[in-house]
C-alpha cells in the first residue's frame, strides 16, 4: 500500500478499513454476548438449553444431543465458564484486532459447535445457548474477515500491526496474507479516519445506551430451558437416601378422631437428589395418611402456615363445602367435623382455585376408612398414592411447578407417594403367603392409573371398600383422578414383584416399586415421625443488618420461593388466577406505594385491562423484612423488559408503619 503525493489512499487501502469497522462491530456485538453469559440466567439454564435444543431433531442426529447433554451434565459448571472465557477472549481479540488468523479459525469452529448443539441441526435459528444467535451466520461472516484479510493483508488499525512492526514472525499467527511489506501499510489520512472514528464511536454509544436493557432481559427463552430440564435428567444416579414410609398407620380407638394437619411451603425430594419447592399437609407429599374406621367422627383442623391461602377437601366425607372447604388465609385456623359413613380409600386434597395447580403442587394425600365389617386382616397394609410433577427448573436440581404443563397434562414425573422410583430402590416387604393389602388412591390431578402388579393376580379387588363389592380374578384395574380403590393378593414365592401404572409411559416416569417377598431387609425400612408444627409468626422477622443495597440474586431467589408458582417465572401470571408481574403499571409505576402495598398486605379482586383476577394474594409482611421484601419489588420492577424505578427498604419500612 502507499499514499501518493496527492494525499488520496491508495485503493487497496480501503479493503483494510472494510475489513476493520466489520471486525470492530463484529467485536462489539460478541462483546455484548459476553456480558450476557456472565449472568446468573444463562449459568442457571445452561444445560436446559442443551434439551432444549434436542427436543425435535432429527432421529439420526439425537446421539450428537445425548452425547453433549451427557458430557456436560456432571460437568455444568466448567463448561459455563469455559464457555464465558472463550466468548470474552473472542470478543477482545476482535475488538483490539489481536492474532486475527487464529482468532478467526476458532471463530468458525467455536460458532459451527455452539450451531450444531445450542440450536440444532436445521434450525430454528433463534438466539441460542450463549445468547449469540444464528451462529451459522458468524461462520459466514468469520469467513468474510478472512478473505479481507487475504485481500488486504496487515492493517493499521490493529494490535497485530504494532507487535508485527516489533516481532515480524508474529504475522504467521495474525495475518493470512504475509507477503506485503511493512512498509507499504499506512492508516487513512485523519481527514478520513475522523468522520469514520466518529461513526464508531457513535455506534459504541448506543450499544452501551441498550446493555442494561440487554443484561436485564431474559437470555434466550429461558422459559424453554427451565421447562427443558426435567427431574429425571437432574437425578442422582445414587438410589433416593430414604423412602417414605408407605404403611397403614393404626386405628385410633373410640368414637371420634382428631385430625390436626398444618399446611406449610417445603422443598421436598420427588427424585434422587432433586428437590422440589412444594405446597404441603404436613410437611410432606403427599400429606400424612389418615386412617379410621366407618362410623367414627372426624374431628378435622387445619391450621395455614403458608404464604397464600389454602383449603381441604376429603372425598370421604358427606358435609357442605360452603362451610367447610372455604379458603383459610396464612396464620388462619378451621376445624369441622364429619362422620366417616363410607369405607374405602379416599383422596383428601386443597380445593383453593386454581385447584389444578394447589394439587399439581403437592396438596394431597390418603384418608382410609375401613369397614365396620371388618376386611380379613392383611399381614401387611401398605398406602401408594399415585401423583404427577410438572415441573420448571429453578436453578441447579431445584424445581417448581410448570402450570402449562400442568394444563397439557405433561408430567415430568408420574410417582408414587411423591418421588420418582424409591419403592424401586427401597421395596416394600411381605413373606411368602401373607396377605399383602394395598390402598391405591391416584390424586392425579389428571392422569389415570392402571394398577397393576407384575407375576401376580389380584385375590381381591374392592372398588370402594365395602367387602360385598369385593372382585376377584383381576390383574388390573382402572383408577381415576380423585379415586381409590383397594388391591388383596397373596404370593406364596419369594422374589421381587414389580408394581406400576400400567401405562407404560407413567411407569418410565417413575411410577414404579417393587414389593420384595421373601428375606426382606429391615434395615431399609425408614423411621417415619411426626414433625411439630411451626408456630406462625407473630411478627416481622429481624430487620437485615447494614445498609439496603438492591441484591438481584436475593431477590430471584425470594421471588422464585415465594412468587414464581402463582406468577410464575415468566412474570406473565396465570390467566383469569393471578395477574402479570411483566409490564403491570404498578409495578412499573415511579411512586411504588401500591407496589409495596400489595406486597405487604395482599390483594383480591384485582381487575387489569378489564380482566378479573379473583384469587386472593396472601400478605407477606409477617413472613418477610423490609430488605426481602425490597429485594423482591426491585426483582419484579427490573426483569421481563419492566423498568420500574428501584426502591429501597426504608420506604417499605415507613409503608408497613402505615
Amino acid at each position: 500500500m502507499s499514499v501518493p503525493d496527492s494525499g488520496k489512499p491508495a485503493p487497496s487501502t480501503w479493503p483494510a478499513v472494510a475489513g476493520t469497522a466489520l471486525r470492530v462491530a463484529f467485536g462489539l456485538i460478541w462483546a455484548v454476548s459476553a456480558a450476557l453469559t456472565w449472568t446468573a440466567d444463562f449459568a442457571n439454564h445452561y444445560v436446559g438449553y442443551l434439551h432444549n435444543a434436542a427436543t425435535g431433531q432429527p432421529a439420526w442426529s439425537a446421539w450428537w444431543f445425548e452425547l453433549w447433554i451427557g458430557l456436560v451434565t456432571p460437568h455444568v459448571g466448567f463448561f459455563v465458564w469455559a464457555t464465558r472465557i472463550a466468548e470474552t477472549l473472542l470478543a477482545l481479540a476482535l475488538l483490539l484486532g489481536f492474532a486475527r488468523k487464529i482468532t478467526y479459525v476458532v471463530g468458525i469452529l467455536f460458532s459451527l459447535l455452539i450451531w450444531s448443539t445450542a440450536e440444532g441441526f436445521g434450525g430454528p435459528y433463534s438466539v441460542g445457548a450463549n445468547n449469540i444467535g444464528a451462529a451459522i451466520s458468524y461462520v459466514l461472516i468469520f469467513a468474510a474477515l478472512i478473505v479481507i484479510n487475504l485481500r488486504s493483508g496487515p492493517s493499521p488499525y490493529s494490535l497485530d500491526y504494532l507487535i508485527e512492526r516489533r516481532w515480524p514472525s508474529w504475522r504467521r499467527l495474525a495475518d493470512w496474507n504475509d507477503t506485503l511489506p511493512l512498509t507499504e501499510v499506512h492508516p487513512l489520512p485523519w481527514r478520513v479516519q475522523g468522520p469514520a472514528l466518529a461513526g464508531v464511536l457513535i455506534l459504541v454509544a448506543l450499544l452501551l445506551a441498550g446493555l442494561h436493557s440487554a443484561l436485564n432481559v431474559k437470555s434466550a427463552s429461558p422459559q424453554a430451558a427451565a421447562a427443558a430440564v426435567t427431574p429425571l435428567s437432574l437425578a442422582s444416579s445414587q438410589p433416593i437416601g430414604k423412602a417414605r414410609d408407605a404403611r397403614l398407620p393404626p386405628l385410633q380407638e373410640g368414637g371420634s378422631v382428631a385430625v390436626d394437619i398444618a399446611v406449610s411451603d417445603q422443598s421436598v425430594e420427588i427424585a434422587s437428589g432433586v428437590q422440589y419447592q412444594a405446597w404441603t399437609f404436613g410437611k410432606s407429599v403427599p400429606g400424612p395418611v389418615i386412617h379410621v374406621r366407618q362410623g367414627q367422627t372426624v374431628n378435622v383442623k387445619l391450621t395455614n402456615h403458608g404464604t397464600m391461602q389454602h383449603s381441604i377437601d376429603f372425598h370421604s366425607a358427606i358435609t357442605p363445602p360452603s362451610l367447610h372447604y372455604v379458603d383459610i388465609m396464612p396464620g388462619e385456623s378451621i376445624a369441622f367435623s364429619f362422620v366417616a359413613k363410607v369405607p374405602g380409600a379416599f383422596l383428601y386434597h386443597c380445593g383453593t382455585p386454581p385447584v389444578l395447580l394447589h394439587i399439581g403442587n403437592g396438596m394431597y394425600g390418603a384418608i382410609i376408612v375401613d369397614p365396620a365389617t371388618p376386611l380379613p386382616p392383611a399381614a401387611e397394609s401398605y398406602v401408594l398414592v399415585q401423583g404427577e410433577w410438572y415441573t420448571q427448573q429453578v436453578s441447579g436440581k431445584l424445581m417448581a411447578g410448570n402450570y402449562e404443563k400442568m394444563q397439557q397434562m405433561r408430567p415430568d414425573e408420574v410417582v408414587f407417594n411423591g418421588a420418582a422410583f424409591q419403592y424401586r430402590d427401597h421395596p416394600l416387604t411381605a413373606k411368602p403367603g401373607d396377605l399383602v393389602r394395598l390402598y391405591v388412591v391416584n390424586a392425579g390431578p389428571s392422569l389415570w392409573s392402571s394398577f397393576h402388579v407384575i407375576g401376580a393376580i389380584f385375590d381381591k379387588v374392592y372398588p370402594g371398600g365395602n367387602p360385598a363389592q369385593a372382585i376377584d380374578g383381576v390383574s388390573t384395574w382402572s383408577v381415576g383422578p380423585g379415586e381409590g380403590a383397594v388391591f388383596d393378593l397373596k404370593l406364596d414365592e419369594a422374589g421381587h414383584y414389580p408394581f406400576v401404572d400400567h401405562a407404560m409411559a407413567h411407569m418410565q416416569l417413575g411410577a414404579q416399586g417393587v414389593l420384595l417377598v421373601g428375606s426382606p431387609d429391615e434395615a431399609a425400612k425408614p423411621p417415619v415421625s411426626k414433625a411439630p408444627v411451626a408456630a406462625t409468626p407473630a411478627t416481622p422477622p429481624p430487620a437485615a443488618s447494614g445498609p439496603y443495597t438492591f441484591d438481584p440474586a436475593r431477590g430471584a431467589s425470594l421471588y422464585a420461593a415465594n412468587c414464581a408458582a402463582c406468577h410464575q417465572a415468566t412474570g406473565l401470571g396465570l390467566p383469569g388466577a393471578f395477574p402479570p408481574l411483566k409490564d403491570n403499571v404498578a409495578v412499573q409505576d415511579a411512586d411504588p406505594a401500591k407496589h409495596i402495598e400489595v406486597i405487604l398486605k395482599g390483594l383480591q379482586g384485582l381487575v387489569i385491562n378489564g380482566t378479573s383476577y379473583p384469587t386472593a394474594m396472601p400478605p407477606f409482611a409477617a413472613a418477610l423484612n423490609d430488605a426481602d421484601i425490597a429485594n423482591i419489588a426491585n426483582h419484579e420492577r427490573s426483569s421481563w423488559g419492566n423498568q420500574g424505578k428501584l426502591i429501597t427498604a426504608d420506604q417499605v419500612k415507613a409503608a408497613r408503619g402505615k
